[in-house]
């Protein structure tokens, strides 16, 4: 399961907003972006993906290696550009002190951007956050981690991510994660209630509008015992000839860190919510 990384909390992010831009460079070394683009050098063109995808991904218009993760308070809007995190950030495998390549604040949104490989930790989302339309082209640990309180509200809507060992979307926080009209393909779980975070919350999934491709083990995993719900809606499973993949997996959740035990699977009216008809196998 995820755990913290090492920058600062959102308590301090804001505290040093306070005293103005400049100082909170000085401070925590990111980079901001709010607007405009404002990373590093550009790096010499990527091959294409050689994977044929349920869902094309876009061209990229330049690209640039991220060496800081990059903050982004307010909405913005890269273009399509690529973002490569560079070996500061990680190295793109299971390791939880990774960085993300953009660490979104409360307030702020991320649209039209492709993260190259390796996906290190990919996006940082905090309290209530939209991702629109961006691309991984290599998960890492986990494409995008969301932290918040009760009552955040988080969304993905479009965009794709492929080839990881593990997760796709880490739900660390509360509230509610809306993940619509999206394409996954090539690894374990595609969103995850955290299982053994040291803070826990209820939390509540929607998957709508979600193609996922095997390889893959499940769509949701959440923990009973604290209440969570997955609803899923409009969902295509493509290559599971044997019904293999898991649609929702419940867990007993603890916040000891401990690995924690599945209690359950599949619908139950309570916990899972959906029907037979909101799953089709290509």
């Amino acid at each position: 399961m995820s755990s913290p990384h090492r920058h600062l909390g959102t308590r301090g992010v804001r505290s040093l907003l306070s005293i103005g831009l400049a100082a909170l460079l000085a401070a925590t070394g990111l980079t901001t972006l709010a607007g405009g683009a404002g990373a590093e050098e550009p790096a010499a063109a990527a091959p294409a993906l050689e994977r044929p995808l349920a869902a094309d991904f876009p061209t990229p218009t330049d690209e640039i290696v991220v060496h800081e993760t990059i903050l982004v308070d307010e909405p913005f809007d890269g273009g399509n550009v690529r973002y490569v995190p560079g070996p500061e950030l990680g190295a793109g495998d299971q390791d939880e002190d990774q960085l993300p390549v953009f660490r979104v604040e409360d307030g702020g949104s991320l649209s039209n951007v492709i993260i190259g490989s390796p996906g290190v930790d990919g996006v940082h989302c905090y309290d209530s956050c939209t991702l629109t339309n961006v691309w991984w082209e290599n998960i890492g640990e986990d494409a995008a981690t969301f932290r918040g309180g009760d009552g955040s509200q988080f969304t993905v809507a479009g965009g794709a991510a492929v080839a990881g060992d593990d997760k796709v979307f880490q739900h660390n926080g509360g509230g509610t994660l809306t993940v619509r009209n999206f394409v996954a393909e090539d690894f374990a779980t595609l969103v995850r209630s955290c299982g053994n975070c040291s803070t826990q919350y209820q939390r509540d999934i929607v998957l709508d509008g979600v193609e996922v491709t095997v390889p893959a083990d499940r769509l949701v995993g959440i923990n009973e015992n604290y209440g969570d719900t997955a609803t899923l809606r409009n969902v295509t499973i493509v290559g599971d000839s044997g019904r293999d993949v898991v649609p929702c997996q419940r867990y007993i959740g603890n916040d000891d860190g401990d690995e924690p035990d599945e209690s359950g699977a599949d619908a139950d009216g309570t916990y899972c919510r959906y029907s037979a008809s909101d799953i089709t196998y290509r």
